[in-house]
């Protein structure tokens, strides 16, 4: 899963990615507002979190300007501004969690994670797939009770296709959602890591949809 990070605390900054890749998210820095809003607008991220008080143009000003544009994905706002209007801005502003400093590094994972689970429709932590078995609070999979060793890259693939599960997800799409901005993008990666994982389970649930991508689906009766 793909996270953007706007702060302008170079050392917070730092310590949110630091955090957030290592519970296996895909994590992305902005240092100030119009960096965070132009990427907002033209990359595709699973969730954003977004400090209000940004240089060049303000947190609030930046979601606000995301919600007109019709950008959807989940907002976590940490912001040392704890009073009642303050966080009725955000909200009000497109905000869906809030969160003030000081916090736990640890409690932004799991907010996030559950930003992430309830904006693709899920309730509990777990998401299951026949024997498939991906755990959202400990970034793990199993089969039929038996872990998957995957890489990085591999569990975000099949996370993605999890939070999905039943729809066709182009590879342009799983693209980015498992690479950064900076990475060279060949979808034939794509195509590999699926062959990988289909390897490290026992059973076949991601299908190909010849031309359009992949669905990951029940097993046959």
């Amino acid at each position: 899963m793909r996270i953007l990070i706007a702060e302008d605390e170079p050392t917070l900054g730092t310590q949110l990615s630091e955090t957030l890749s290592a519970a296996g998210f895909l994590a992305e820095l902005a240092h100030d507002g119009e960096e965070a809003q132009y990427l907002g607008e033209v990359e595709t991220y699973d969730a954003v979190v977004l400090d209000l008080g940004l240089p060049k143009i303000d947190g609030l000003s930046v979601l606000a300007h995301w919600r007109d544009l019709g950008r959807t994905m989940p907002v976590l706002i940490l912001t040392a501004r704890g009073r009642w209007p303050d966080k009725l801005a955000g909200f009000n502003a497109g905000a869906d969690d809030y969160l003030t400093k000081p916090f736990e590094m640890q409690e932004v994972v799991v907010r996030l994670r559950a930003l992430i689970r309830r904006s693709a429709g899920h309730a509990k932590t777990e998401l299951i797939c026949g024997p498939l078995t991906v755990d959202t609070s400990t970034a793990s999979a199993t089969v039929n009770s038996v872990p998957l060793h995957l890489t990085a890259q591999e569990f975000r693939i099949l996370a993605y296709l999890m939070h999905h599960a039943g729809k066709v997800i182009s590879r342009s799409e799983l693209m980015e959602h498992v690479y950064d901005r900076d990475s060279e993008r060949d979808s034939n990666v794509i195509d590999v890591l699926i062959g990988r994982i289909r390897k490290k389970m026992s059973v076949n649930l991601i299908q190909t949809a010849r031309g359009q991508g992949y669905r990951l689906a029940q097993p046959e009766a």
